[in-house]
C-alpha cells in the first residue's frame, strides 16, 4: 500500500478533573468497525511517556511483530477499540522500516485497523468491486505472559492519502487486547481529513466503513482520546 503520510500536529489539553472525562454516547464520533489506531513513534519508552502525560494512564508493553521489526505497548479505548503505541524493536534491526517509524521526530498516528468480520468473504466482496487488495495474511504475537495471540490482515493495494485502514480479523482463540490493556481512556472522535472529500466518501462506502470525514487542506489522520489527566488529540 502507497504511503504518504504528513507532518503530525499534536495538542494536549491538560484537565483538573480526578477521573477520565464522561463523554455522552451520542456526542462519541468513532467508526462502529474501528478495533484499533497506531501511534507510531521511534522509541517504544518514549511514546508511553508521551501518552501517559497526556491522558494520565500509561501503556504497557504488548510483545513484539517477528519479522516485521516492531514492538508495541498497549491501552484499551473502551469496548473492542485500543491504542497501539507502535516502534521499532531494537532486537530486530535487520528488518525493515515500512512504516518509517525510525524517522520520526515525535509521535504521530500512521493508520488505523477496522474488524469487518469474516476477513475471506470481506475480501472476496471487495475483489468483486473491483478493489485491489493483498491478503488475508496470517500473523501473531506472543504476550509477555506467553500467550500467543493470531490473526488475519487485509490490506489496500491503493490508499495514496494514507487515509484508509488495513482490516483485521481476530482468531477465535485469542483475547482482544482491549480486554486487559490498561483502561482508563475513551476514544472520543476519528477522523479522516482530506482535500478530496466526495472521492474519500465514496470510497468509504465502497469499505462499507462510517468514518467520520473532514475537508481539509492536506490529508491526515485525526484522534482525540480521553483520559484522567484531560485529552490528548492527535494527527498523521
Amino acid at each position: 500500500m502507497t504511503q504518504s503520510i504528513s507532518r503530525r500536529v499534536f495538542l494536549i489539553t491538560a484537565g483538573a478533573a480526578v477521573a477520565a472525562p464522561r463523554i455522552p454516547a451520542a456526542e462519541s464520533k468513532v467508526p462502529k468497525l474501528l478495533d484499533h489506531i497506531l501511534l507510531g513513534c521511534s522509541n517504544l519508552d518514549d511514546g508511553i511517556t508521551f501518552v501517559f502525560q497526556g491522558t494520565g494512564v500509561r501503556g504497557t508493553f504488548g510483545g513484539v511483530h517477528p519479522g516485521a521489526g516492531t514492538q508495541n505497548a498497549l491501552i484499551s479505548l473502551g469496548e473492542r477499540c485500543y491504542l497501539e503505541i507502535i516502534a521499532p524493536d531494537p532486537k530486530q534491526a535487520g528488518s525493515p522500516d515500512s512504516r518509517g517509524l525510525k524517522k520520526l521526530a515525535e509521535p504521530r498516528l500512521v493508520t488505523w485497523a477496522a474488524h469487518p468480520g469474516d476477513l475471506d468473504a470481506f475480501a472476496a466482496r471487495l475483489k468483486r468491486s473491483g478493489v485491489a487488495v493483498a491478503g488475508p495474511t496470517p500473523g501473531s504475537r506472543k504476550r509477555p505472559d506467553g500467550r500467543v495471540l493470531t490473526w488475519k490482515t487485509l490490506a489496500l493495494k491503493d490508499d495514496p492519502s494514507a487515509l484508509l485502514p488495513f482490516f483485521i480479523e481476530w482468531s477465535a482463540d485469542s483475547l482482544h487486547p482491549s480486554i486487559d490493556a490498561p483502561k482508563g481512556c475513551r476514544l472520543v472522535s476519528f477522523a479522516l481529513q482530506t482535500p478530496n472529500l466526495k472521492e474519500l466518501v465514496k470510497t468509504l462506502a465502497l469499505l462499507e466503513l462510517d468514518a467520520a470525514t473532514e475537508q481539509s487542506e492536506k490529508a491526515q489522520l485525526r484522534a482525540t482520546i480521553a483520559g484522567p489527566k484531560g485529552q490528548l488529540e492527535l494527527t498523521s
